[in-house]
């Protein structure tokens, strides 16, 4: 684990898995609703997009809708995006409006290119085998 300057604090896809088994941490999925959907998501993952289609704009009320979601700013709040930058962004706003816990999942849930341009081949949440699910 490391923290960033924003105070984010980065952490792997297996650390976050256990935090969820022994704490009170919340995964949150930031990705978009045909990615959450379609490409797969943590079995369990709140759902509030970062950016989200039609426009692709950042989510305006991100922060707000996360609170809603749970009402507590002081739980551990794990954020988990493809491949770890939108959620890092995302954390910063979090951090901004005061919530005290915010981890950034670094190779989130697809995980880096390869040298063939392809995802969940070299690292994230399918790759490392952690539960998933899709419709």
């Amino acid at each position: 684990m490391s923290t960033l300057n924003s105070g984010v604090i980065s952490i792997t896809d297996e650390d976050a898995w256990q935090m969820l088994q022994s704490s009170s941490a919340v995964l949150i999925d930031v990705r978009s609703v045909m990615e959450y959907l379609f490409v797969g998501h943590p079995k369990g993952a709140i759902h509030v997009p970062w950016i989200d289609e039609p426009d692709w704009d950042i989510n305006p009320h991100f922060a707000e809708n996360v609170q809603k979601e749970i009402v507590d700013i002081h739980v551990p709040i794990l954020l988990i995006c493809r491949c770890g930058n939108r959620s890092l962004e995302a954390g910063k706003v979090l951090i901004q409006a005061g919530f005290s816990h915010v981890y950034n999942i670094i190779e989130g849930f697809e995980g880096p290119l390869d040298a063939s341009h392809h995802r969940s081949t070299l690292g994230g949440w399918r790759v490392h085998d952690l539960p998933w699910e899709q419709c």
